[in-house]
């Protein structure tokens, strides 16, 4: 044996070609790992950056290991016996007679520290697992550092996936330069300015360069790539042209790897290591946008894969990174392609002729699931109310899902099953405040020439276009479509969405000031409800009742109807049902003039639309929450509430709740002695009115809310009146929001109205009965943030936040986030040290 000591000493890293751009965290992360673990895989797709990044990482911590860092490329070893001998040609090992060669390497490096860099491993990695298992069992001083797409299962090996370059998450809300601290971003602007000197980051150009590295998914050599485009196209031309991203990133260095010139090189490489029927699982995933393990069983399986294989080629597909596992939904693991990797496999699938089979085997399952969810959903199938929540949080993870099945429905004029999916979908709609996008949807298929739909699927889907549009136009749209959707359901014997027709009739006469209609349309439903045994549709007319009777003044006979809607609501475990009864609970005892049970009502209601994000009825809620706070003093614990509320009513379209909205903040300018505001804010107010054909409210409130500005002259209020009724949605919701500071803390008036009703800041539990992660959430809402707010920094559900914050009230016997805010700021170090 000989070895060539110098050559062993110095290492043979190559000097980078250009700039290292971003990964920080990354190195530091591996550096970290690289000192607990002696083998360490890269794994991830063709592009990922997995070869740059071990160079990079090898560069910088090269001192720690005096007989250097050597870098084996083995992208051109075809033949697995070859792989011995390229790592013993790298280091200078000569292959001795009559002995293995790889115990002539590990004798070698035996006494040596040094890094191994194993480059470019998934094509022969059997014969590389082999020679790291063996050089890591004699040689105590060596480290291994290896690429792959995927893992070579060695033990002692620790697996790190690369992910892509950090990625804006609201791209559209950064100026150019917070856009630049991204490292997709980065990596762009760096490589178009090697190409076009003088190229940068401007309020021009920034959105597209945003929208073009999400488009390619932070893959670093397909934004070089891109980048490298911009000697011949704008950004905007570039970001426009990605819908054949094969096709415009077919030109890169000359010099690099065949694999890294092109894009589809990239991915060819890693389709052509799959067996076959990996690369047939691959390209039928293609239909999905993400997916779970019974949806690959049920959609992909059959014709070369028998369902008991899917998982281990889907698992096999995740080793070999061009499966990506994503968050867990009800305690199941999803899955989903990176963009660019399901446009490959949908080229694939289309190139074998089953483009259309795998997608109408997906409207199939699209179809039984969103049925049998929606049966679950409005309690038509017995099931506790975890299993209902579960319905609306599986609508969150299969949306795009059904925006594909909807799409191909469309194209192909099938209006029958476009209306099922839609109506299976739409209390998700209604829940989640997307009315403009499902009566887009339901319009579309309604207004296809279509005349075999069943009357019943056509009715529900009129009936469901008025549910979606009731808080926008109520008294014009929404009544004719309900009107000719209970024509049809009720010819054709379909109880269930008869009583549905009958409630949004009777709804939509409430809104609009007719009370006898709306009472009759109630009982009718009431009576057809009870007969079939339809436990949602009866507390839905329930609750209906309670209203009118409210609007009527007869506030026992309304109470008494709305707590029989709450106990049909939980026989039949429809919390979402319970809480819009709470809702008009609190609206009564807020008439009533008995805050404490107003505030107690809402709260209760809240923690249920919370756990679902049920927005315009939050949305309702807040407003609620806001008023007592009003009617008692707090104001600033007011404008918090009304700021929350108007904001998610603005948000889900509802011009009923944005002109209730700001007749709330009227109120408040009115207690802020700020009559010019008031005066604007109850012009627009009645401008959306008028818009959706709604009555005004009565001449006394709108008094109340005018009268503080009489001082001001007629001829100044007219003005004023004229500003605000001439003003669009958006222009009157931002006057409100704008005028005068959000709280971040909690006042003093707040601690005197909470105080009048019975609840001061002091717990009724200890400190410590709080987790740890309690006193986390405790100090994020003490800071003003929102449930959105806590989930996104805390990296949990909304939902999740809600429940946290819910139990911390229970813990410390508190009704109100300004409480735990005042509790915080009094339990905070320096506030006891005072």
């Amino acid at each position: 044996m000989a070895t060539t000591q110098t050559a062993m000493s110095d290492g043979n890293l190559p000097a980078e070609p250009n700039s290292f751009v971003g990964r920080e965290r990354d190195l530091a992360e591996l550096a970290r790992l690289l000192g607990d673990v002696r083998a360490l895989t890269l794994c991830g797709p063709g592009g990922i950056g997995k070869t740059r990044l071990a160079l990079r990482l090898a560069c910088e911590i090269v001192p720690d290991f005096p007989d250097g860092a050597w870098l084996v490329e083995l992208a051109d070893t075809e033949d697995p016996s070859l792989v011995a001998r390229r790592a013993a040609a790298t280091l200078g090992v000569r292959e001795e007679p009559d002995r293995p060669l790889a115990e002539t390497l590990t004798v070698a490096l035996r006494p040596r520290r040094l890094l191994l860099v194993l480059d470019t491993c998934e094509h022969v990695v059997d014969a590389c697992a082999a020679l790291v298992k063996q050089l890591l069992a004699g040689c105590p001083g060596l480290r291994v550092i290896a690429t792959s797409r995927e893992p070579l299962r060695v033990r002692g090996e620790t697996v790190w996936r690369v992910p892509p370059l950090e990625l804006p998450a609201v791209p559209g809300e950064l100026t150019p330069g917070e856009l630049a601290g991204h490292e997709a971003i980065r990596l762009f602007a760096d490589r178009a300015a090697a190409v076009r000197p003088g190229f940068a980051l401007d309020t021009a150009n920034a959105p597209a360069v945003a929208r073009l590295c999400r488009t390619l998914d932070g893959i670093p050599l397909a934004i070089e790539l891109a980048a490298g485009r911009v000697g011949a196209l704008s950004v905007e031309q570039i970001a426009a042209r990605l819908g054949d991203r094969f096709g415009l990133l077919a030109s890169g260095d000359r010099t690099a790897p065949v694999r890294q010139q092109t894009l589809r090189a990239a991915v060819d490489w890693s389709y052509e290591l799959l067996t076959g029927p990996e690369q047939v699982l691959l390209r039928r995933l293609a239909v999905f946008s993400g997916w779970n393990l019974e949806m690959a069983e049920q959609v992909c399986a059959g014709d070369a894969i028998p369902p008991d294989q899917v998982l281990d080629l889907l698992a096999a597909l995740i080793d070999k990174s061009l499966v990506t596992l994503d968050a867990e939904v009800g305690g199941t693991a999803r899955y989903r392609l990176l963009d660019t990797i399901r446009e490959y496999a949908a080229a694939r699938l289309d190139e074998a002729g089953e483009t259309k089979t795998f997608q109408l085997r997906l409207r199939d399952y699209t179809i039984a699931v969103a049925e049998r969810s929606f049966a679950i959903g409005l309690a038509r199938i017995e099931a506790p109310w975890s299993a209902r929540v579960d319905v609306f949080r599986r609508y969150d993870a299969e949306i795009g899902n059904v925006w594909l099945v909807l799409s191909g429905c469309l194209a192909d004029g099938d209006a029958e099953t476009g209306l099922r999916i839609c109506n299976a979908v739409r209390p998700c709609w209604i829940v989640r405040g997307t009315f403009a996008e499902g009566s887009e949807w339901l319009a579309s298929f309604l207004d296809l020439d279509a005349p075999g739909v069943p009357p019943p699927v056509r009715g529900a889907g009129l009936i469901g276009r008025a549910q979606l549009i009731l808080s926008t136009d109520p008294a014009a749209l929404a009544r004719s479509l309900a009107e000719d959707g209970l024509a049809l359901c009720r010819a054709a014997g379909d109880e269930f969405w008869t009583a549905s027709g009958l409630c949004l009739l009777a709804e939509a006469a409430l809104h609009t000031g007719q009370a006898e209609e709306a009472a009759s349309r109630a009982d009718e439903a009431l009576s057809l409800a009870q007969a079939s045994g339809d436990g949602w549709n009866e507390g839905y007319a329930l609750g209906i009742r309670a209203a009118i009777a409210g609007v009527r003044g007869n506030l026992r006979e309304a109470q008494q109807l709305a707590k029989a809607s709450i106990a049909v609501m939980r026989r039949i475990h429809q919390e979402w049902g319970t809480a819009r009864a709470l809702l008009g609970l609190g609206d009564l005892a807020r008439a009533r003039k008995d805050p404490g049970d107003a505030r107690r009502h809402y709260l209760e209601a809240l923690v249920i639309l919370r756990e679902i994000d049920a927005r315009p009825e939050i949305a309702r809620c807040l407003a609620g929450l806001g008023r007592v706070a009003m009617d008692l003093g707090a104001l600033a614990l007011a404008r918090q509430h009304l700021a929350e509320s108007l904001r998610l009513s603005h948000s889900t379209g509802a011009r009923i709740g944005v002109a209730r909205g700001l007749e709330a903040f009227a109120a408040l300018a009115v207690r802020e002695d700020r009559p010019e505001l008031a005066v604007r804010l109850t012009a627009a107010a009645a401008a959306l009115r008028d818009a959706a054909g709604l009555p005004p409210p009565s001449g006394a409130r709108t008094e109340r809310y005018l009268a503080s500005a009489r001082r001001l002259g007629e001829n100044t209020i007219a003005r004023l009146w004229a500003q605000g009724f001439a003003m669009s949605t958006d222009e009157a919701v931002a006057l409100a929001l704008e005028v005068g500071p959000e709280p971040h803390g909690f006042g003093s008036g707040d601690t005197v109205a909470l105080t009048a009703l019975g609840s001061d800041v002091a717990p009724t539990a200890p400190p410590g009965a709080l987790t740890p992660r309690e006193r986390q959430v405790v100090e994020l809402v003490a800071s003003g943030r929102s449930n959105k707010a806590i989930a996104e920094e805390l990296f949990i559900s909304p939902a999740t936040a809600a429940r946290h914050v819910a139990n911390i009230m229970a813990k410390l016997g508190f009704n109100t986030r300004a409480q735990i805010a005042a509790w915080a700021a009094a339990d905070s170090p320096s506030a006891q040290q005072a």
